[in-house]
């Protein structure tokens, strides 16, 4: 039998009784303060330390610490930490200014082979070389010092967030110019729709997507098998055809997409699309292309193409580095979640094939693509 304690008996008044209930159950305060009203409640229902210590599951220096609290200043004071002044920091401003500026440099700066660093090699490096520049307190700094550190000052060295720099010097002009012809389009089609008509001044998005690979299967696939496994198995070795590319036209009216598969990405495969469009349209409409600085698009034979089709074709050059603006990008990305994801072929007409196939799957419920956010003052 558990030997009964001789603390005085805690008495709860009501209100304090629900309150303790209350926190007791809570899924969302400290989970400290959740098991202290756990033993409150316990020890005022009278049970020994012993089953408190195992419903709640402290040790019992801690619940003899809670009770002890309570019943000199009440329950308020079981619940809480005794406020204590903490000990002076160890490590000074100026040495946490070096771990900061050491993190915000790469290790190779430092003669090391890693690009990022770890936390590890961090505490590593300021360890050893900390105590040279001054900061002896330094000296037996673990990762979770480093850790804190960084941390108060919200600096992660151990990771990489991508950008995209702007080297066109007239990218703001040239963006605008972008949103204004998808601006113009989406009144157009707006026009076109209420009035039944068909564009005279057709306006489509083209562009390239180069490397799609022809990967060959050594072994192959099984399919799921209920009790055996249940998703598609596959031989982790694989056999590399070659990679084909992907031209395509989206037309910013209907959503069709016209496109192309070559084995290679020069001029004659980029006229031959711009050939296709020719035909695609009626004669009497124009042609506008929303289109990258490729060198296909602007080489010798291109322009000799183009001038032998006068007002047939009007380029609107998308800024340097800016390819996320074109919207054909959109179905690129599309095919690359669809029909292109882990997709194997026996050879490279194989892959053609396929992705023609795909397209027209996509050209069987066409979308039209749209461009919403027009703030050009912002932009």
């Amino acid at each position: 039998m558990a030997r009964k304690t001789k603390r005085a008996k805690l008495n709860l008044t009501e209100n304090e009784h629900n309150k303790l209930e209350l926190l007791s159950n809570s899924r969302t305060a400290p989970l400290r303060e959740i098991q202290r009203a756990r033993i409150l409640l316990h020890y005022a229902d009278e049970l020994p330390i012993i089953e408190i210590q195992k419903m709640v599951n402290i040790s019992r220096p801690s619940i003899y610490k809670c009770i002890d609290k309570a019943l000199a200043a009440g329950t308020e004071a079981g619940l809480k930490d005794y406020y204590h002044r903490p000990f002076d920091p160890v490590i000074t401003d100026e040495a946490r200014a070096w771990v900061i500026n050491l993190a915000c440099t790469k290790p190779k700066d430092h003669g090391m082979a890693a690009e990022l660093w770890t936390h590890n090699e961090l505490a590593k490096y300021t360890r050893k070389h900390a105590p040279e520049q001054g900061h002896e307190c330094l000296s037996r700094a673990a990762k979770a010092t480093i850790w804190r550190i960084l941390s108060a000052n919200a600096v992660r060295p151990h990771k990489i967030k991508y950008y995209l720099e702007r080297r066109d010097p007239d990218f703001k002009q040239k963006m605008q110019e972008v949103l204004m012809v998808y601006q113009e389009v989406n009144i157009q089609n707006e026009q076109n729709i209420a009035n039944g008509e068909h564009p005279m001044f057709i306006t489509v998005s083209v562009d390239e997507k180069p490397g799609v690979q022809a990967i060959k299967n050594i072994a192959p696939d099984l399919p799921p098998k209920p009790g055996v496994h249940k998703t598609v198995s596959r031989d982790y070795e694989y056999k590399r055809l070659g990679t084909v590319s992907i031209l395509a036209a989206l037309d910013l009216h209907n959503g069709n997409i016209l496109a192309q598969v070559h084995d290679r990405h020069r001029s004659r495969e980029f006229i031959s699309l711009l050939k296709e469009l020719d035909e695609y349209y009626p004669p009497e409409s124009t042609i506008r292309i929303v289109l990258d600085n490729h060198s296909s698009h602007i080489s010798k034979e291109t322009m000799k193409y183009l001038e032998s089709r006068p007002s047939r074709f009007i380029y609107v050059h998308t800024p340097k580095h800016g390819s996320w603006l074109n919207l054909v990008e959109s179905v690129f990305s599309k095919m690359a979640r669809t029909f292109l994801r882990h997709i194997r072929v026996n050879s490279k007409d194989e892959l053609k094939d396929r992705i023609l196939q795909g397209i027209n799957e996509i050209n069987s419920s066409p979308v039209v693509h749209r461009w919403e956010k027009f703030d050009l003052a912002v932009v």
